[in-house]
């Protein structure tokens, strides 16, 4: 799937990306990490896998989009 991020702390690797339709998603340190990134800015655009749905995804992985 893929969103655009949104917030992101270097110091704790957490943030947040905008799902396509514009829902704010939360990632942590584990979803940063699994994606092999060492810094996200703000409005790129990101490949993102979930989990789970029962009250909303969570976000496993996050990585560049790449064409």
């Amino acid at each position: 799937m893929q969103a655009t991020a949104y917030t992101y702390d270097p110091d704790t690797r957490e943030g947040s990306v905008l799902l396509d339709d514009g829902t704010p998603v939360r990632f942590d340190a584990a979803a940063f990490d699994a994606g092999g990134l060492r810094l996200l800015r703000p409005g790129q655009r990101v490949r993102i896998e979930t989990e789970g749905a029962t009250d909303g995804p969570r976000i496993t992985l996050v990585t560049l989009q790449t064409l």
